[in-house]
């Protein structure tokens, strides 16, 4: 078992024995002088005094253990209330930063549902330009669609480049044709013809191919079907005295531009001796930017005469405008003088009326004749 000397009842008991033992060596000293020659009366009277001092002793000891128990018990209070108040700003701490985290928390939440939602969204559209994907390949799979397809974005192509009065889709020509697109331009060169419906297969084939007779025999089947195309472009659409000496082909791709161009020039060639020219979506704008030019500077030839004429009249109604300047300028003199001749009228009417109303009439007597009176000589 062991003793905390901290605790007030264990030092009063630590007094108490030590007060205790003090007085049986007194006594025992006591009993020894008892003993000795000296007389009975001082002994017992040396002994109250020693008895007496050993109360007071005692009293003082007690009083200093109650001061230490109260000191005790004020320190234990203070220490208590310290570490309540300690207590009391760690949960207020703890509590805020609960309460912080929580919304930290609770913010995280919900940035991370926002992004969850927006990958739910961009996973629609990725699954609807999947869909999309597979509907423009059933679209270039089919001829008759990838026609249209082909025509929907010519249209696209040239109602932004030209005026809606330059060309037609779908015009057809004396032999009976019908040519995608059709551009009036004036002769020469003549209205030239744009086809849009390039045969795609050879080429999807050239893509899809993975064994090196693949590649040959798709590269064999687009060179067949181009020059064939080509040389039907130049027997439908490029008529003597109708259209131009050329056509164009659209090729709705601009990776099968690049392919044509680059594993394939002998089409190219061909093409230029057959006055077929390959233009893909990027150089079809270019040229028909181009043809805009020509078909305003044909149209401003077309109103030379007219803009000659209008210049004429222009002239004849600056001259007029010169005279009728000219006139206003005299109108402006003449007005100029007769405002001077009122303003000198007014003058000379002010100055009269001024004095008029002093009374002064010296000056205005040799203006007005004297009448003799009756009967002066």
């Amino acid at each position: 078992m062991t003793l905390d000397f901290s605790d007030p009842l264990v030092l009063a008991a630590l007094a108490a024995g030590v007060v205790l033992l003090v007085l049986l060596l007194i006594l025992h000293a006591v009993m020894k002088a008892a003993r000795g020659t000296a007389p009975l009366q001082w002994q017992m009277g040396e002994l109250g005094r020693r008895v007496q001092a050993l109360n007071d002793s005692q009293q003082h000891l007690a009083g200093g253990l109650h001061h230490v128990s109260e000191a005790q018990a004020k320190s234990q209070a203070q220490m208590l209330h310290l570490m309540e108040q300690r207590l009391s700003e760690v949960s207020d701490t703890m509590g805020e930063a609960l309460e912080g985290s929580a919304v930290r928390t609770a913010r995280s939440l919900g940035d991370l549902h926002a992004r969850l939602e927006a990958i739910d969204k961009a996973q629609e559209n990725i699954e609807k330009l999947s869909g999309n994907v597979l509907s423009l390949q059933d679209i270039l799979s089919n001829k008759q669609a990838r026609g249209a397809f082909g025509e929907i974005q010519l249209h696209d192509i040239v109602s932004r480049a030209l005026p809606s009065d330059s060309y037609t889709m779908q015009a057809t020509l004396s032999n009976g044709r019908r040519t995608d697109c059709l551009v009036h331009l004036p002769k020469p060169p003549g209205p030239i013809a744009i086809d849009a419906k390039f045969p795609l297969e050879p080429y999807e084939a050239l893509r899809n191919a993975t064994t090196e007779a693949e590649v040959q025999e798709a590269r064999r089947q687009m060179r067949t079907a181009i020059r064939h195309h080509m040389r039907a472009i130049a027997d439908r659409y490029i008529l003597e005295g109708e259209t131009a000496d050329g056509a164009l082909m659209f090729l709705p791709s601009e990776a099968v531009y690049a392919e044509l161009h680059a594993n394939f020039p002998e089409l190219v060639r061909e093409g230029f001796a057959l006055r077929v020219w390959t233009v893909s979506p990027t150089t079809c704008m270019a040229t028909l930017n181009t043809l805009r030019a020509v078909l305003k500077d044909a149209r401003m030839r077309e109103q030379a005469g007219a803009i000659r004429r209008e210049l004429s009249e222009l002239g004849k109604d600056i001259d007029r405008l010169g005279l009728r300047v000219e006139n206003l300028d005299r109108h402006f003199s003449q007005a100029q003088k007769d405002v001077a001749e009122i303003r000198i009228s007014a003058d000379k009417a002010g100055r009269r009326s001024r004095r008029l109303d002093n009374f002064d009439f010296e000056e205005l007597a040799p203006e007005t004749p004297v009448l003799p009176l009756r009967g002066d000589g």
